[in-house]
């Protein structure tokens, strides 16, 4: 396996201490005939897929599950391009695409009884052969778990790359790549060196407009603008404020559900994150997709600074705001900045 994993180009592994990049590692350890090494690393990336199938409702055949998710989610100049445009015919990329995905397809029906064999164990055997517990939907995102499932079934039913690179490309054009094509909500994780990830709500409120009673002129001029921002043309920053229990969030999240599968996906950012929006918008603004930046309960209270943040994106500096990124915030109040008698002096 550490042969065919070092033959990859664009689908190297994402980040250090993947699966895919470890069990290349004990193939080393078995071939060395460390097998005591060997047995407790797989231990441990057996815990690993697990984890993963149960984070994303794998089922069947977890190891090509696993595989499949790398697929989808490694962003590289090929898949990211694919997303935008879709396969092209020619280009020199393609050539070393496919290559790569002929160690996939190797990968794909990889023969673990030599692995079993050497470390006295049947548990590979198990996950390539796994019925999962039956489990609630909200405990991950189920079109995603759906996606991954499909995709995975038809990859392992490819005869060769080329039929993987079809589906593949396929997969790109109408669902995206990473976090982004498989999720529609998102929040911020700050991390201990002062940045963030984007991190996936994966039981994101589901709900539709026709849900919603009342405010029917709000509801259509909210759908409006969203309608026009998917369809690529301007739209605008939108504030919805009133009393609370009103329906504003629920109706922001209600065009998220409308729109979703055209493309539209949602950050939420709270107050204290929008030192990030700069880093946001330049991670975003070059996506086939349009995003809405969520901002819930938005106000400023005296002496508080965050405002400028926001200021800027919403004004633009040097770099005007992207074409695919607008602002939707609620507040109960319809001045954001309190305002006293004495602010008139």
């Amino acid at each position: 396996m550490h042969n065919l994993t070092s033959q990859l180009l664009l689908y190297t592994t994402p980040q250090a201490n993947s699966i895919l990049e470890n069990l290349g590692y004990i193939a080393k350890l078995i071939e060395e005939g460390r097998t005591d090494d060997a047995r407790r690393a797989l231990n441990v990336q057996i815990k690993a897929i697990l984890d993963l199938s149960t984070q994303y409702g794998l089922d069947r055949n977890l190891w090509q599950g696993v595989l499949t998710y790398h697929l989808v989610t490694c962003e590289n100049s090929f898949s990211l391009t694919c997303e935008r445009v879709g396969a092209t015919e020619g280009g020199s990329i393609n050539a070393i695409a496919k290559a790569d995905l002929a160690v996939f397809h190797k990968l794909f029906h990889y023969d673990f009884s030599e692995w079993e064999r050497v470390l006295d164990t049947d548990a590979l055997s198990i996950l390539t052969d796994y019925r999962a517990i039956p489990k609630r939907s909200c405990l991950y995102n189920a079109s995603v778990s759906e996606a991954i499932n499909a995709l995975s079934a038809r990859l392992s039913e490819a005869k060769d790359a080329q039929q993987m690179f079809e589906l593949l490309t396929a997969h790109y054009r109408d669902c995206g790549v990473g976090l982004f094509g498989m999720n529609r909500a998102f929040r911020l994780e700050e991390t201990a060196e002062g940045g963030f990830v984007f991190s996936p709500v994966s039981n994101a409120q589901r709900v539709r407009l026709s849900d919603l009673v009342g405010y029917e002129s709000q509801k259509q001029a909210l759908v409006e603008n969203t309608a026009a921002f998917v369809r690529g043309q301007r739209g605008n920053n939108v504030l919805l404020y009133g009393d609370s229990g009103t329906g504003k969030s629920t109706s922001i999240k209600a065009v998220l559900g409308e729109y979703y599968g055209e493309g539209l996906r949602m950050i939420e950012i709270y107050k204290h994150q929008f030192c990030h929006l700069p880093a946001v918008i330049a991670a975003i603004k070059k996506r086939n997709y349009r995003f809405i930046i969520y901002i819930d309960d938005l106000s400023f209270e005296e002496n508080e600074i965050e405002y400028k943040f926001l200021k800027a994106v919403i004004e633009g500096g040097v770099e005007t705001r992207p074409e695919n990124v607008l602002i939707y915030a609620t507040s109960n109040r319809r001045h954001l900045i309190r305002e006293v008698w004495s602010d008139r002096d």
